[in-house]
C-alpha cells in the first residue's frame, strides 16, 4: 500500500497511479493547510494540488487557477445603442478628468509634489514654472499635485495648505492677478485703501505679526497673459515669493517653452529664479497608453489596435497632442456613427483603421487643402500632373514642357478636354502667384523650371474623395 510520502513525491506520472484513498487525503482541508498558493501544481516534491484541479474539468480549473494571466473576452460594443454611444464620447472628452491616476507624467509629478512638500514642511514661499506645450497635461498634473499634497498634509497632522487657481485668461488686466491673491488670504481691513494690492500684500509678508500662518498654494494658468512691454507683472508676482514673511508657493503654467529663456536671467538677477519643470510633447507609446487607460471604464473595445496605433503615430508626429488625440478618435467614432445611419449593415461594430484615416484626413487638413479644393478643375489638373511627376518619377524638379506632356495624357485618361499651350503657360503662372508652384526663367516656355512650393501630401488629402483625380494620382506617367 503506497504511503502518502511515496505519493506526493515523484513526477506527474506516479500521481497519476495514487490510489483514490490517497487523494481523498490530499484533497482534505488538513492537507490542503501545508500548500501555498504560489506554487504550481508541477512544482515537485512536497507540493500538493488544489481540490479544484483534481474535481474539475481541465478547461475550468485553468480558468480557476491562471485566471489572472489570461483576460476574460470583454462584450462587443453595440454602437447602435445610444447610451453606449454617449459612455464612449464622454471616456473620450478633452473635458472629462480620469479619476484614477495619471499615466506618463509621473517624474514630472514627482517633481512638484516634492517642491511644494519641502516649502510645506519649511514653511518657507517658493516659486515654480512649469512649461510646455499645449496638450501635454500640465493643467491636469498640476491638479493632481494638489490634490495629492492636501492627502499628505492631512496624514501628517500638518495644516492643510489653502489653494487659489488663476487662469490669466480671465483676468481683466494683467494687475488684478494681485486683488485675487490679497482677496484670499486676508478678511479686508479697510484701513489701507490707499495702498495697491501689491503694496498690501509686500507689507502683510514683510511683517511677521500681519503675515498668515497657513502655507498658499497659488496656481497661474495661461501665465503667457502677463507678459507685458516691461513685464513688471510677471516680475513682482515672482518677488513676493522672496519676503521674508511669504507663505505663497507659486506654480506658473505656460504653453511657450522659451518663455522661461526670456525673462529667467531678469529673475536670476532679482535673486528670485524658479524652479523650472519643462512637460515634453507625448510620444506614440504615451498618447496610447492614455487613450487606453481613459477607454478601461468600458466593458467593451471599441477600436481597432491599428486604429488606435495609427492615431498615436500621426499625433506624436505631427504636434504631441493629447488633446488632439482625444478629438482625433471622438471625430472617428462619429465617422461610424454616421455610416451606421446611413447604412443597415450589422457588421460595422467597432471603430476600424478607415474610419481613423477619415477622422484623420480631418484633423490635419491645412488651409493649403481647401485652396486646392477651390481651384477650377483644370488648374487642379495642373497640380495632379505635377505630383504625379514629383511622386512616381522620385524627382524634385521638372520643365515647364515635361510638365504639360504628362498634363496632356492625364487629361486623354480622364477624356477632359486640354487647354493649349499659351493657355496651359498662363494657368501655371496663376498657380505660381497663389504660391502653389514657382516657375524658373527661360528664354523658352518649355524649358522653365518648375518646382512644387506645398507639400505633396496635401495635394493627396484635397484629392482623396475625389476617385476621379486618385485615380490620375496613382497611375505612374514616367
Amino acid at each position: 500500500m503506497p504511503t502518502l510520502r511515496s505519493a506526493t513525491t515523484g513526477a506527474s506520472p506516479a500521481a497519476a497511479s495514487t490510489p483514490r484513498s490517497v487523494k481523498r487525503r490530499l484533497t482534505s482541508p488538513g492537507a490542503s493547510r501545508h500548500t501555498s498558493p504560489h506554487r504550481s501544481p508541477h512544482a515537485g516534491a512536497g507540493t500538493v494540488c488544489t481540490p479544484k484541479l483534481l474535481s474539475a474539468s481541465p478547461k475550468s480549473s485553468r480558468k480557476r487557477l491562471y485566471g489572472d494571466l489570461v483576460a476574460a473576452e470583454k462584450p462587443k460594443w453595440n454602437p447602435r445603442d445610444p447610451a453606449q454611444m454617449r459612455a464612449v464620447k464622454e471616456a473620450l472628452h478633452v473635458a472629462t478628468v480620469p479619476s484614477y491616476e495619471l499615466v506618463c507624467r509621473d517624474n514630472e509629478q514627482r517633481r512638484v509634489f516634492e517642491f511644494c512638500k519641502a516649502c510645506v514642511q519649511q514653511e518657507k514661499a517658493g516659486s515654480l514654472y512649469v512649461c510646455g506645450c499645449p496638450g501635454t497635461g500640465k493643467t491636469l498634473s498640476i491638479n493632481k499635485v494638489k490634490q495629492s499634497l492636501v492627502c499628505w498634509a492631512d496624514e501628517m497632522g500638518m495644516l492643510t495648505p489653502d489653494s487659489l487657481t488663476i487662469n490669466c485668461t480671465n483676468l481683466a488686466n494683467t494687475s488684478e492677478i494681485f486683488s485675487k491673491i490679497l482677496g484670499q488670504f486676508q478678511n479686508r481691513k479697510k484701513g489701507r485703501g490707499k495702498l495697491s494690492p501689491l503694496q498690501q500684500l509686500q507689507s502683510m509678508f514683510s511683517n511677521k505679526e500681519s503675515a498668515p500662518r497657513r502655507m498658499m498654494l497659488v496656481i497661474v494658468d495661461e501665465m503667457d497673459y502677463l507678459i507685458t512691454r516691461d513685464r513688471a507683472v510677471l516680475h513682482d508676482i515672482f518677488m513676493l515669493m522672496t519676503c521674508p514673511y511669504s507663505r505663497c508657493i507659486l506654480i506658473g503654467i505656460a504653453n511657450a517653452i522659451d518663455l522661461a529663456d526670456r525673462f529667467l536671467p531678469k529673475l536670476e538677477s532679482l535673486n528670485c529664479k524658479p524652479l523650472v519643470v519643462t512637460f515634453r510633447a507625448y510620444s506614440k507609446d504615451q498618447i496610447s497608453d492614455i487613450i487606453k487607460h481613459r477607454l478601461k471604464v468600458l466593458e467593451y473595445d471599441v477600436f481597432e489596435p491599428l486604429a488606435l496605433e495609427f492615431c498615436a503615430r500621426k499625433v506624436a508626429a505631427a504636434t504631441g497632442d493629447m488633446r488632439k488625440a482625444l478629438g482625433v478618435c471622438r471625430s472617428a467614432v462619429e465617422v461610424l456613427e454616421a455610416k451606421l445611419q446611413d447604412s443597415s449593415d450589422q457588421e460595422l461594430g467597432i471603430v476600424t483603421f478607415d474610419h481613423m484615416d477619415i477622422a484623420l484626413s480631418k484633423a490635419f487638413k491645412s488651409a493649403v487643402v481647401d485652396s486646392i479644393l477651390c481651384l477650377p478643375q483644370q488648374q487642379q489638373m495642373v497640380l495632379c500632373a505635377l505630383a504625379n511627376t514629383f511622386q512616381h518619377c522620385k524627382k524634385k524638379a521638372t520643365t515647364l514642357g515635361e510638365l504639360n506632356k504628362s498634363y496632356i495624357e492625364i487629361c486623354r485618361s480622364t477624356q477632359v478636354p486640354a487647354v493649349g499651350m499659351l493657355e496651359f503657360s498662363n494657368m501655371c503662372m496663376i498657380l505660381s502667384d497663389q504660391g502653389f508652384m514657382k516657375l524658373g526663367q527661360s528664354k523658352e516656355d518649355k524649358l522653365r523650371r518648375v518646382t512644387l512650393k506645398i507639400d505633396i501630401s496635401d495635394i493627396g488629402f484635397a484629392f482623396k474623395g475625389n476617385r476621379f483625380f486618385q485615380k490620375c494620382l496613382e497611375q505612374p506617367r514616367c
